[in-house]
């Protein structure tokens, strides 16, 4: 099950005392939009903070950061709020909400953004977007920036320009005891390796700085077979991945298929796989690479020129706002006979028509860092695999959940490496996450920056 971390109770004199020292608001559970502010994507996750800092600036964070250490309070910190496992709040004690701060400036010549910790995705790409220019920010535009940078960041231009955090040129970070840090690869180099790929760990980072990338028009969508197909699909990827080029980045998806026109009516609501993906160079050469895949004659081809921010929000509409969703995952080095066996019977069991298996292709620029050149867990793997349940009814849980664990463990024998950190639901992760030589190392970091571990509320890495 997901995190359930109680905290220190916060008087109402202490929240006055944090009020005073903010320019930012301190919301408490009897303001307005208290229930607006303490909800978090992940329907699951219900908890009543006692009370919310909206953060409009670093001096807000530092305000925060001493607040919550003199009280005893370990906060949760709040960026975009799509933390599977519901780090971005606490019952009771202090959530900082970094989601107010939204500040970014592009210099296109040098292509470097200067981001603030609030941001989502959608709300970056529209900004780069405007310059011809984009960065890897994973799958779902509503994700934050900050949460899905600092656990590594898959996404769809990973294989040319490598994770969200391969493109961190800076970042600034609030200290447990409330200094204000900047991190390069040559200024505080040590932390700067660990929050990339470390999460939030070693303190609140207020600002990256990203390098951009010449991104505008891609070739994106998805191709859809029938369910039936699925054996036949996924033997053709495991082969089909060993060519494609840096510049396309693709996954398969097990879904079920929506009600809508463009989808054939005998294939709307079943089961189906949709090969997906972004190429984001040369027009003829996407065509080139999506060649052999158009060969298979998919029952539905949506790959088409589109805007990079458009391709961002593709699935969207799938991860509303409040739906209830638990996660497990895992890395693959290849796809044999007997998993293909494993992942058809379970698709075919899938409980919600919103629950789906991403099976991402890894590889490409993203491989070519060196193992020790960042705290990412796992660089080698040919597949990322991500049993995703999601559902809205309450009383379903046990179900779906009962669905992912199941379908993960038959998963276990083919799984190889660590686990991506962003795609755990469960707290206490972090050991599955890191080989033991790389969370040594983390855990040293841990004592150097946060020795009382006061920002514990994450897949912890204990000092």
């Amino acid at each position: 099950m997901v995190m359930d971390i109680p905290s220190a109770q916060v008087t109402p004199e202490a929240a006055e005392r944090l009020q005073r020292s903010m320019r930012g608001e301190v919301v408490l559970p009897d303001h307005p939009d208290y229930e607006q502010h303490r909800r978090v994507w992940n329907g699951m996750i219900d908890r009543r903070p006692d009370l919310i800092a909206r953060c409009l600036s670093t001096d807000d964070v530092i305000a925060a950061v001493t607040f919550a250490r003199d009280e005893g309070i370990h906060p949760a910190v709040r960026g975009g709020g799509h933390s599977f496992a519901g780090f971005s709040t606490s019952d009771g004690g202090l959530v900082v909400d970094l989601s107010p701060m939204k500040r970014i400036e592009i210099d296109p010549d040098a292509r470097v953004a200067h981001a603030e910790a609030g941001l989502t995705w959608g709300e970056f790409d529209r900004a780069t977007h405007a310059h011809g220019l984009g960065a890897t920010g994973g799958l779902v535009s509503s994700t934050g920036i900050a949460g899905l940078t600092l656990g590594g960041g898959i996404g769809w231009l990973m294989r040319k320009h490598g994770l969200a955090c391969d493109n961190l040129l800076a970042i600034e970070l609030v200290t447990a005891d409330g200094r204000q840090i900047r991190a390069t690869a040559t200024e505080n180099q040590d932390l700067f390796w660990g929050v990339r790929g470390g999460g939030g760990n070693f303190g609140i980072v207020t600002s990256f700085d990203f390098r951009l990338h010449p991104v505008s028009t891609v070739m994106g969508g998805l191709m859809l077979f029938p369910e039936d197909r699925s054996a036949e699909v996924l033997r053709f990827y495991r082969t089909y991945i060993r060519e494609v080029p840096d510049e396309l980045t693709t996954m398969l998806t097990f879904i079920t298929a929506p009600r809508a026109d463009f989808i054939p009516a005998g294939l709307q609501g079943r089961k189906a796989v949709a090969f997906a993906g972004c190429h984001c160079g040369d027009a003829d050469a996407a065509s080139q690479a999506l060649e052999s895949v158009r060969s298979l004659s998919p029952a539905v081809d949506l790959f088409e020129p589109m805007a990079y921010p458009d391709l961002q929000g593709m699935f969207d509409e799938d991860y509303p706002p409040g739906v209830r969703c638990y996660v497990k995952a895992g890395y693959a080095a290849d796809c044999t006979d007997s998993m293909i066996d494993v992942i058809v019977e379970h698709t075919a069991r899938m409980a919600s028509p919103s629950s789906t298996l991403d099976f991402h292709h890894m590889g490409g620029a993203a491989a070519r860092v060196p193992d020790d050149g960042t705290a990412f867990g796992d660089r080698r793997g040919t597949f990322c695999f991500n049993v995703v349940g999601v559902w809205t009814e309450p009383g379903e849980d046990e179900a779906h959940i009962r669905w992912v664990r199941d379908f993960a463990a038959a998963l276990e024998p083919f799984r190889a490496g660590g686990v991506y950190v962003n795609f755990t639901a469960e707290s206490g992760g972090a050991r599955t996450v890191y080989d033991e030589r790389r969370y040594e190392r983390l855990s040293e970091l841990k004592r150097r920056y946060d020795p009382g571990n006061l920002f514990r509320l994450n897949q912890n890495i204990e000092p």
